[in-house]
């Protein structure tokens, strides 16, 4: 072992040694039809926030909706949501058509368009919402940057707790885990973590996909294990127990009210540098706003939170990515089964045609969980040393 951070340091490139050439080769391929589509993706949604948000096009957009205030706010969010979907939707069906080559696809395009028309409706009225609350505060008070702050805090909180009980459903069916040894052995790994759970259920996540995964979700009397129908009809009972036990380990480690707690502080902190920047008269003049209450500078508040965020996007990464190496060692911990582990790993990297050893830098950037590589190693350090004779 060396002095890297955890996640990092082991197994880069050792356990390409437990993966066939044709599935290295399989998985490089996918990447390479993949990534440059969502890089580009990225890249003109940022373009079409900062050309908006940094010119009077926006604000001309904005005013286009009328003079009214509220009318120049509804027009804010419905432009501020619509545009950049409307630009993601030909990169997102190309990946798809791509993701669709290596069999990851079972959905067909109507369920497609109407998951987008969910998640548009869903982010319709939260960004409208958002966007009316702002600018209502901003015309009101000095201080509308303390509120807003506040008002971010809380809403991250309700989101992260409603997530499971509101949104999950509107996207996947779940029922109730079959009686039987797997659900026993679920249910016991949680007892012995300590972990109350309302119920193991299966997600009918094969409707989209064949990738395999599992969860736990919600706080308290909503917590709830689910694990996809696709690990249950792909993996080993002791590889979904595994599966579990990593992610009972985010549950034993707080990492969903960790999460929760500093994704509040971080939409705190993130207002109150939004304010200081969208603020400023020269960017002000450069958006073609008379100043921040005047609803015409949402672009302007869109591109400077989109620029925020794609730099503090690769902190989260490594952040998350330690967190995930934490999960690991609790699961081969509780388990003592580190063979089955990398067997585990083995199955979820080929079944979702997962990189053993993705380009280092892009792993950096976006890789939120260690590579496969990596995994394994660390479950063979785990290995106890054999007793001297």
């Amino acid at each position: 072992m060396t002095g890297r951070p955890d996640g990092e340091r082991d197994g880069e490139g050792e356990g390409e040694g437990d993966f066939t050439a044709e599935q290295i080769a399989r998985a490089r391929a996918l990447r390479q039809g993949v990534w440059p589509v969502a890089l580009a993706g990225r890249a003109a949604g940022l373009a079409l926030l900062l050309a908006l948000g940094l010119t009077p096009a926006g604000a001309g957009l904005v005013g286009a909706f009328g003079g009214a205030w509220a009318a120049r706010v509804a027009g804010a969010a419905v432009t501020l949501v619509l545009l950049p979907q409307l630009l993601s939707l030909p990169f997102g069906a190309r990946a798809r058509v791509v993701r669709a080559r290596f069999g990851l696809v079972t959905q067909g395009w109507g369920g497609w368009a109407v998951d987008v028309l969910r998640g548009l409706l869903i982010s319709l009225p939260l960004v409208g919402g958002a966007l009316f609350a702002v600018y209502a505060l901003a015309g009101a008070t000095r201080w509308w940057w303390a509120w807003s702050a506040l008002g971010a805090a809380a809403v991250t909180v309700a989101l992260s707790w409603a997530a499971p009980v509101v949104f999950e459903p509107l996207f996947n069916r779940f029922t109730p885990m079959a009686a039987g040894p797997l659900r026993d052995a679920v249910l016991a790994l949680a007892a012995r973590d300590g972990v109350r759970v309302r119920d193991v259920l299966v997600a009918d996540a094969s409707r989209r996909t064949t990738a395999l995964n599992a969860y736990v979700s919600g706080f308290g009397r909503t917590r709830r294990i689910v694990v996809h129908d696709t690990l249950l009809s792909t993996a080993e009972p002791r590889e979904v127990e595994l599966v579990v036990a990593h992610e009972l380990g985010h549950v034993v480690h707080r990492d969903v009210a960790r999460g929760t707690a500093l994704g509040a502080v971080g939409a705190a902190a993130g207002v109150c540098v939004l304010a200081a920047v969208v603020s400023r008269p020269a960017l002000l003049d450069l958006a073609g706003a008379d100043g921040f209450a005047d609803p015409r500078s949402a672009w302007l508040l869109a591109a400077v939170a989109a620029v925020g965020s794609a730099l503090a996007g690769p902190v989260g990464c490594a952040v998350s990515r330690r967190v995930e190496v934490r999960a690991d060692r609790h699961a081969l911990r509780v388990t003592a089964d580190p063979a089955q582990f990398i067997a585990m790993q083995r199955r979820l990297t080929v079944a979702n045609v997962g990189e053993p050893t993705p380009p280092r830098a892009l792993h950096l950037l976006f890789g939120t969980h260690p590579t496969p590589s990596a995994r394994i190693a660390l479950a063979r350090a785990e290995v106890p040393a054999p007793a001297p004779e």
